[in-house]
């Protein structure tokens, strides 16, 4: 069966235990979709993320950059404290939460990706920058679903 490649070679997995930091609500429908089965919690804001991420355990936490609507148009603003990039100093700041997590940082806003992918290199940890559109193949390559 094998050499013909019709055996069924695929494993199954125990569920993980997924952190999303995102705004909007057709993400969160697109990620519980892709993460049936498994655990997903989700934050909308900075607050909510800060509050949530010291007190579980995540196998993947997804981070957006861009909370509010009119961080969607340009990275002109100064509230930079409630973009995910205030999760990416915190997180930085606080190696010990989280610390085998695998990070993904899936914002559409490039820009503000590379920002928080420099803080978390910076502080040592892990991380991986996944344009929101090929992050379904990203997860089916990390975690089979």
């Amino acid at each position: 069966m094998i050499k013909l490649g019709i055996a069924d070679l695929s494993a199954k997995r125990d569920p993980i235990t997924v952190f999303l930091l995102d705004d909007d609500q057709r993400r969160h429908r697109w990620f519980k979709k892709r993460f049936k089965g498994d655990h997903l919690e989700i934050a909308e804001t900075v607050e909510e993320a800060k509050r949530l991420l010291p007190i579980g355990t995540y196998d993947a936490i997804f981070l957006d950059h861009d909370l509010l609507p009119h961080h969607y148009e340009s990275n002109s603003h100064d509230d930079f404290n409630q973009t995910g990039q205030a999760v990416a100093d915190w997180l930085a700041e606080n190696r010990d939460i989280q610390p085998a997590a695998t990070i993904i940082v899936h914002t559409r806003n490039a820009d503000a990706s590379v920002k928080m992918v420099e803080t978390f290199r910076t502080a040592g940890r892990q991380v991986e920058y996944v344009a929101f559109p090929m992050l379904d193949l990203k997860i089916k390559t990390y975690w089979n679903k």
